[in-house]
């Protein structure tokens, strides 16, 4: 059986978050640690999806320079020849 890795760690919330965490793991029965260990673990995935501060803090990149178009000699146009149908063919 794998031993739990047990490392402490501060962490710091908002007076009325940190109520709030109490009031729900008081209600649940579970420690604050076991609230905070649940929670993280729902919202792991929306997490990640936030753009991280280097993210937001960087410079949009800068737009690909337009392409110089290179000279290229005229085509001849070629002429398109469409069948008319006749009547007579119809019949």
């Amino acid at each position: 059986m794998a031993t739990t890795d047990h490392r402490k760690q501060s962490l710091y919330f908002p007076e009325d978050m940190l109520e709030e965490i109490q009031r729900e793991a008081t209600r649940q029965d579970r420690s604050l640690s076991w609230i905070v260990q649940q929670a993280w673990k729902v919202a792991r995935g929306d997490i990640r999806k936030m753009p991280s501060v280097n993210d937001v803090l960087s410079p949009p990149p800068r737009p690909a320079p337009a392409p110089v178009a290179a000279a290229v000699a005229p085509t001849a146009a070629v002429p398109v020849v469409a069948a008319a149908s006749s009547s007579d063919e119809s019949k």
